[in-house]
């Protein structure tokens, strides 16, 4: 998942400050979806930049369903339910949260710098919301948002635009928690975008753009190519069909645990340890 942080790539010309921002003339849905489905997604070199530049990547950043690397401390705050963990409750303010450039301490961020999610970005990825294509996976202390990712879902594919922590650990039970639910859905590729430490860390991959672009059209069909699992390992087996909206599949994890774990944080300790 790309980095709330300035990445080296990032052009640096800093436009003059204005002062009466007005509202922000959003990306059209029609086109960022197309971007999606075409391996490409926006960026910006600063938070008040209106305008946006096209990525794709020479290098693609992918998170194989099968290959989450979950910790001895990351699978006892899953089995303990440490947070609480919810989909789409917050959406915009997981969206602000990994637009605030800050250091990147368990984050997967850069250190500092200012963010890539432009005003112009953030209003474009509300509308996604909207309209019922971008989700967010939220982590809780009592009431206190501590952490959480959002991205963008389409077909079998999910792509991940950026996360946040402010507890240890919390941006990591979301990621379990997405990647339970896309495996539950039927999903058959997670994209992070740009390889880190921290990414590579959780056993994210990196593929040519190539490569991802296969998967991704793979992904985007019925049923999974060949090459798909093969080459990537980023399904559960069988992929079959299509897959179930990632919201309905987070919903459906309770059940899922029900009479076969004590808890639904224990079932997706217990399903993503046994395959990590």
């Amino acid at each position: 998942m790309a980095p709330s942080g300035s990445p080296s790539t990032r052009r640096g010309a800093m436009h003059a400050g204005v002062h009466a921002r007005k509202q922000p003339e959003i990306i059209a849905p029609e086109l960022l979806m197309l971007a999606y489905r075409g391996g490409i997604f926006p960026m910006a070199d600063h938070r008040d930049d209106p305008d946006i530049f096209w990525v794709e990547p020479r290098k693609r950043a992918i998170l194989p369903l099968d290959g989450l690397k979950v910790s001895r401390s990351l699978a006892r705050a899953l089995r303990r339910e440490r947070f609480r963990v919810t989909c789409n409750a917050a959406f915009g303010q997981v969206l602000g949260e990994c637009a605030a450039p800050r250091p990147g301490e368990d984050k997967g961020e850069d250190e500092g710098g200012e963010s890539w999610i432009s005003r112009r970005i953030a209003a474009s990825y509300m509308r996604l919301h909207e309209l019922g294509h971008a989700h967010s996976i939220e982590c809780w202390r009592d009431d206190r948002l501590v952490g959480g990712l959002y991205g963008v879902g389409f077909d079998r594919v999910f792509c991940g635009e950026s996360m946040f922590s402010r507890m240890p650990d919390a941006s990591k039970v979301a990621l379990c928690w997405l990647v339970a639910a896309m495996r539950a859905g039927g999903f058959a590729l997670l994209d992070c975008q740009f390889m880190t430490p921290h990414l590579e860390s959780l056993g994210a991959i990196e593929i040519t753009q190539a490569h991802y672009v296969r998967l991704l059209k793979a992904a985007q069909r019925s049923a999974p190519s060949p090459e798909a699992g093969e080459d990537a390992g980023d399904g559960d087996g069988d992929g079959d069909g299509e897959a179930v909206a990632l919201p309905a599949a987070f919903a459906a994890l309770p059940g899922e645990a029900e009479g076969v774990s004590s808890s639904p944080g224990n079932f997706i300790a217990q399903s993503l340890t046994q395959t990590s």
